[in-house]
């Protein structure tokens, strides 16, 4: 009895150090929803883009100069 205890402890303390020593190189990879650049929505047509890739006219976001200069869209989207 003693022999199979000694036996499931060690299977289990092989298990975890497996798990504890493969977990953090596959998750190293990995993009974080941290690292992803901030988003906006433009004005005119509603898509979204990366904030440093945008156009900014006061409190608005376009995604190109036509629509910057277009203006704010319909408000029926």
């Amino acid at each position: 009895m003693l022999r199979l205890l000694f036996w499931i402890a060690l299977i289990a303390a092989a298990v975890w150090l497996w798990r504890k020593f493969k977990a953090p190189a596959s998750g190293a990879n990995t993009p974080r929803e941290q690292d992803a650049p901030p988003m906006v929505r433009c004005a005119h047509c509603g898509v979204h883009l990366p904030r440093d890739r945008a156009l900014k006219l006061e409190q608005q976001w376009y995604c190109s100069q036509a629509h910057l200069e277009q203006g704010p869209g319909s408000s029926d989207r």
